[in-house]
């Protein structure tokens, strides 16, 4: 099997983030969700990505979320469930997706760059798949049948790389001695994403976050002072976590070596472009950050 790089790894999975990302932000997610009972903030979250699991408790999706404050996961979560079923959800989900993709390429959905980005795609998709052991989240993904579209192959084999490489971060977080919050306030310490944007998309209040910071602090991740700044040993343990992370994500990469995933990305980077800018909720930095991937 040929050899691919650790970075290579990370720059494919960005290549293609959006694309999966999106569902989170769509209004056409709420929409759906919407027509099957689910209106409230936390369910139209937690139930879709917990579906693929079934109607598992709160606590499951607490495990597998990792940074989601737990009381806005148990109070979502399994009232879901006694308003729509795990299959109802999926499908809402599916459909969702289909009609946000449809808007953001056009003519284009069925056209040859998304047939061959799907093929690559999947290929990878299921090379993880021989590998679900210590992935929870990812193994309840894995098990979902494959769509027939090509549009929606891509989308869902991005899922499941997704949600390969997030089950890798989270046990390495946990090496780390992170909790979830600790988890959030290192990584907006890194630039590449605010703090409010954290804080607020993953429900902690401004006082749990400062506690969070303090006992960071305290163990010497942070400096005192205003804003986040990591101190020395800080930073080397972030970036520790984020360069095993990537090595960790290389097995399913390696099905395509370095070349398949240069046309991965290739095919993939316009087809993120028209995702973000396509008016599908996409907060502006990330838009910003989507737009510039290279």
């Amino acid at each position: 099997m040929p050899n691919v790089s650790p970075e290579t790894a990370r720059l494919t999975f960005r290549a293609l983030e959006a694309i999966h990302g999106m569902i989170y932000f769509s209004p056409h997610g709420r929409e759906r969700y919407a027509e099957i009972g689910l209106t409230e903030r936390g369910m139209i979250y937690f139930a879709p990505r917990s579906a693929a699991m079934g109607p598992v408790p709160a606590d499951v999706s607490v495990a597998t979320f990792f940074n989601f404050n737990p009381v806005a996961v148990r109070s979502a979560l399994p009232e879901a469930w006694r308003i729509a079923t795990p299959a109802d959800v999926l499908e809402a989900r599916y459909e969702a997706v289909d009609r946000s993709l449809r808007q953001a390429w056009g003519e284009e959905v069925d056209g040859s760059a998304v047939r061959e980005a799907a093929d690559l795609a999947r290929r990878a998709a299921e090379r993880a798949c021989e590998r679900p052991q210590g992935r929870p989240l990812f193994a309840g993904h894995a098990q979902l049948p494959w769509p027939t579209a090509p549009h929606m192959v891509l989308w869902h084999a991005q899922t499941l790389l997704r949600e390969f490489r997030g089950d890798g971060h989270v046990a390495l977080l946990l090496t780390e001695g992170l909790d979830g919050l600790e988890a959030l306030i290192t990584h907006s310490a890194t630039g590449v994403i605010s703090a409010e944007v954290l804080r607020v998309s993953r429900y902690w209040s401004e006082q749990e976050w400062a506690a969070g910071i303090e006992r960071l602090r305290s163990r010497g991740w942070l400096l005192e002072g205003p804003g986040l700044a990591f101190s020395e040993e800080g930073r080397w343990r972030r970036q520790s976590i984020e360069d095993r992370t990537d090595q960790l994500a290389v097995y399913p990469y390696e099905e395509l070596g370095e070349q398949g995933c240069a046309r991965l990305r290739e095919l993939c980077l316009p087809l993120t472009r028209a995702v973000v800018q396509a008016d599908l909720g996409f907060p502006a930095e990330l838009v910003a950050r989507h737009t510039n991937a290279r």
